[in-house]
């Protein structure tokens, strides 16, 4: 057995799971970087996965990986830097390892992450929000279920996998009404609702008569949807929505364009950006809120 395979797996149970008690997002993206580094050095080395060595991954092959991320698989630039930093966190932890390796672990180490454009942040304003929302079909099942995640989507400003993640006994609408949310750097998260949100929800939820530990928002067999399933369902609403509101055309929205708008919605009602943040990343502490007061809001952007 050569030192990759052990040294991999530890990386995985006693670095990612024992000692940074990562997330299961955390842990997942990890694994598919690798899958994918193994797959691009066992076809350049004409080996099995099996049979690399820690050798076998030396800079020139990172850094060929790393090309092929965005030639063939047309993977951005930030997703070619989030592979990099899974390859050097591993090669950090083999460092103390594998002392043998040091040189070629170094070389690997040294390379630097590509710098990106900025661009300017996109966000729907009141228009378009209703326009997207309008092109939910509710007189259907789908339609209703995708109605009622968009409109709570919009308003706190979870993130994908919170969205994707949310069972029923996460939300309440009743006194104190908030969703709670296990999030990214698994921060826990109570973000309070508005009353058109409550309304919203407290009629899926008298729909949706799921178990408390059940998925919020289900496929029609009952799973819960993938982060994939929810961008192509907004996707679809949105070239829906395109004949209605003719500037949709001209935005590219994902899931991050909903948390960007709640945003700019708090931004708009005259909160500092402070607030803002502390609103999107909330804490719970002590089994209440980490603050005693709410931003201050505004129907801006909000459907109607």
């Amino acid at each position: 057995m050569t030192a990759l395979a052990p040294t991999l797996q530890a990386f995985f149970t006693d670095r990612l799971v024992a000692q940074r008690n990562a997330s299961p997002n955390t842990v997942a993206s990890y694994r598919d970087t690798f899958r994918l580094l193994l797959a691009f050095a066992a076809d350049n080395a004409h080996k099995q996965p099996s049979a690399l060595d820690i050798a076998d991954l030396d800079a020139q092959t990172v850094s060929a990986f790393l090309s092929h991320l965005e030639s063939n698989r047309q993977n951005g630039i930030s997703t070619r830097n989030n592979r990099l930093a899974a390859v050097h966190s591993l090669f950090r932890y083999a460092a103390y390892r594998h002392p043998e390796h040091a040189d070629s672990i170094r070389r690997v180490l040294a390379i630097p992450s590509k710098r990106s454009e900025r661009h300017i942040v996109t966000y729907l304003d009141k228009d378009e929000v209703n326009a997207v929302l309008a092109a939910c079909d509710r007189a259907t099942w789908t339609g209703r279920r995708d109605h009622a995640m968009i409109v709570l989507a919009i308003q706190t400003g979870l993130r994908v996998s919170e969205l994707a993640s949310l069972t029923v006994a996460d939300i309440t609408t009743g006194p104190g009404a908030h969703v709670h949310t296990l999030g990214k750097g698994r921060r826990e998260r109570c973000t309070p609702l508005v009353a058109l949100t409550i309304a919203t929800l407290q009629t899926w939820l008298a729909e949706r008569r799921g178990l408390r530990t059940e998925p919020l928002f289900p496929t029609s067999t009952g799973r819960r949807l993938s982060r994939d399933a929810i961008e192509h369902r907004l996707t679809f609403y949105v070239a829906r929505a395109g004949d209605t509101c003719p500037s949709l055309r001209s935005k590219r929205v994902t899931p991050h364009t909903l948390r960007h708008t709640a945003a700019m919605r708090l931004l708009l009602a005259g909160n500092d950006v402070t607030v803002i943040a502390l609103w999107l990343l909330f804490r719970v502490r002590n089994n209440g809120w980490a603050t005693n007061r709410s931003p201050r809001q505004t129907s801006t952007c909000m459907p109607t």
